[in-house]
């Protein structure tokens, strides 16, 4: 019951953190565009796509939940979690990479089956900008979020080593100075 309860503490956080995340990146593109989050949530559709969009945010969850974890645990224990958050952050930029491959291979299979004419090509040129600003937006999206987040997860996991040191020790210069005093 216990585990129960501390997985469940730790996913709240983590979803706390993620959408305190999403609040800020919104409010900032907001500033920045002059547009409303309408508009942006309708451009991340219609650019980036569901699919991405929902495997990034699973990615992103991922990682903050280990970064919480290896927060509770204080250096106790947290490799795996170091790893896990690692892997998550590493998994963005695989995902972002991937869907620029996939972007710009749906942007060339528009001219394959297409026959060029002065009526067609504007549609065909139309559809396959729009293939690579999905390539080059997941790119623009992804790489920055990997960063931070393996960057998050990586300093945690050195302040944590340096406010902890290894147990094992810690553990040993303690039994040699309690067997020194007596």
């Amino acid at each position: 019951m216990r585990a129960l309860l501390g997985t469940l503490h730790s996913s709240s956080r983590a979803v706390s953190y993620l959408m305190g995340g999403l609040a800020i990146a919104l409010a900032v593109a907001v500033l920045m565009t002059s547009h409303s989050v309408t508009d942006i949530a309708n451009w991340a559709r219609e650019v980036l796509g569901w699919s991405f969009v929902v495997m990034l945010t699973s990615l992103v969850f991922l990682a903050l939940y280990s970064w919480v974890r290896m927060l509770q645990m204080k250096g106790a224990g947290d490799e795996v979690w170091f790893e896990a958050g690692v892997q998550a952050a590493n998994g963005v930029t695989t995902l972002a990479l991937t869907f620029t491959l996939l972007g710009i291979s749906l942007g060339i299979g528009t001219l394959a089956g297409q026959e060029l004419t002065p009526e067609t090509i504007q549609p065909v040129i139309r559809k396959m900008t729009a293939n690579f600003s999905l390539a080059f937006m997941t790119t623009v999206v992804g790489l920055p979020v990997s960063a931070l987040l393996r960057g998050l997860i990586v300093v945690t996991h050195a302040h944590n080593r340096s406010v902890v040191p290894d147990r094992t020790m810690a553990g040993r210069h303690a039994i040699a100075a309690r067997m020194e005093g007596e």
